[in-house]
């Protein structure tokens, strides 16, 4: 909370913005204004309401200094950044950027909002250091009324979900974030203009492809299918390495790499999974000379940004929100990113200098390395309020009611409006 005090003008959005941290590392069930007042000790939701909305201080600004918190404790060389994207389910069409669209958090189309994400991971852990929330193009950039009703601001436009990757990568890099390489997936792999632009600040990438991406092969005239490419190589070409520790130990694949194009150091790199012959498929560029290992390093380093957002949603509460306003959904994502961040960054300075692996095992009596559950569950034991009187449960519980029987009557009216006359 020091990192980030300066932040806030007035003593009274300072004093609920830490009450907002420590709410949600706190166990409660659901961290929404409601529950986190009530964990904070505070009558109403009010005080957590406005440092959401209408508190004078700087999202943006928060994002820099946890930016530079994660680069602080988790800054290594090899250092990787990696785009994706996680939805946020929602009913209703009020939220800012909902929309029926596809999200991988459901797996199919659902109502839902979309945030683009930018992760680091280095050997000592990973950590989510920026977001855009995606404004779609028709339903929200050309809508003025339902813009203005969801806060959104005049300066903010359409833009790709590659456009706003390109963004933060920029931004983190300007801000001296090390990382040499970057790596998403095929949303993010397949924009031309996203990777030009990592070869115009000399940053490698490793980024994933359909197999029906095209390339030329030893400088020839036509284009091939990444998957008919594959699908000629020899026996030979495949070798056999780890894309890292999974839950269950080294993830094991088949690995090849070919040529492509004029640059010596562009590739097309192909992961076939050893049990299903299932093939995976990636284009690479880096600035100088590297081995497959490396390559394979990088592409097994992008399923990181998945445990972030598992470890953001199921420890933090990065999708408990009840917002609708812009400027409320990147403060809270915001403050969540930054309790996230704090959990990794206690594991990480409490982890061993050197990993538990298969070349340095551990004894079959010592525990694993400290995690951000076991943290969080730890912080709990120490930041949990004491018991709380009848008197402030039965409070809650009225405030809650009374305010459930307003909405009840509030959605009730809407209806007999749109029923036609007995």
């Amino acid at each position: 909370m020091a990192r980030i005090a300066g932040r806030f003008g007035r003593v009274e959005p300072r004093a609920t913005a830490r009450a907002y941290l420590l709410g949600l590392l706190s166990s409660i069930e659901r961290k929404n204004c409601w529950q986190l007042a009530e964990q904070a000790g505070h009558a109403r939701p009010g005080p957590m309401q406005r440092l959401l909305r209408y508190a004078r201080w700087d999202a943006d600004a928060v994002r820099d200094d946890l930016r530079a918190y994660a680069a602080e404790h988790l800054g290594a060389d090899g250092g990787v950044l990696v785009v994706d994207e996680t939805g946020f389910l929602k009913k209703g069409q009020c939220s800012a950027g909902v929309q029926r669209q596809y999200t991988g958090t459901a797996g199919r189309i659902e109502n839902a909002q979309v945030g683009v994400f930018l992760a680091l991971a280095t050997e000592r852990g990973r950590a989510l250091i920026d977001r855009r929330l995606y404004l779609p193009e028709h339903s929200w950039s050309g809508d003025p009324e339902r813009r203005t009703a969801a806060g959104i601001p005049e300066t903010v436009q359409f833009a790709t979900k590659p456009r706003l990757a390109s963004k933060m990568i920029a931004a983190a890099l300007d801000a001296g974030i090390t990382a040499s390489w970057v790596t998403g997936d095929e949303a993010y792999g397949q924009d031309p203009q996203l990777r030009a632009a990592l070869e115009a600040r000399g940053t490698g990438y490793v980024m994933a492809v359909a197999c029906s991406m095209r390339v030329r092969i030893n400088h020839g005239r036509t284009p091939m299918r990444a998957d008919t490419v594959a699908g000629r190589l020899p026996a030979p070409a495949w070798q056999r390495h780890s894309a890292g520790n999974g839950a269950k130990g080294p993830r094991y694949y088949d690995w090849a790499w070919i040529h492509i194009g004029t640059d010596s150091h562009r590739h097309l790199l192909i992961r076939r999974n050893r049990s299903t012959g299932e093939l995976a498929f990636y284009l690479c560029w880096s600035p100088t000379a590297v081995t497959l290992a490396e390559l394979v390093r990088v592409a097994g380093i992008r399923w990181s940004v998945e445990e972030c957002f598992q470890a953001a949603k199921g420890q933090v509460g990065l999708d408990h929100y009840q917002v609708r306003n812009w400027t409320s959904w990147h403060r809270h994502v915001t403050l969540a990113m930054l309790a996230l961040a704090f959990l990794t960054a206690l594991a990480a300075d409490a982890a061993p200098e050197r990993p538990d692996d298969a070349y340095h095992p551990v004894r079959s009596r010592d525990p694993i390395t400290l995690t951000v559950p076991e943290i969080r569950h730890l912080l709990v034991a120490v930041f949990d309020p004491p018991a709380v009187t009848v008197a402030r449960l039965l409070h809650w519980s009225n405030w809650r009611r009374r305010h459930q029987a307003t909405a009840r009557r509030s959605h009730y009216r809407r209806r007999a409006v749109g029923e036609p006359a007995g």
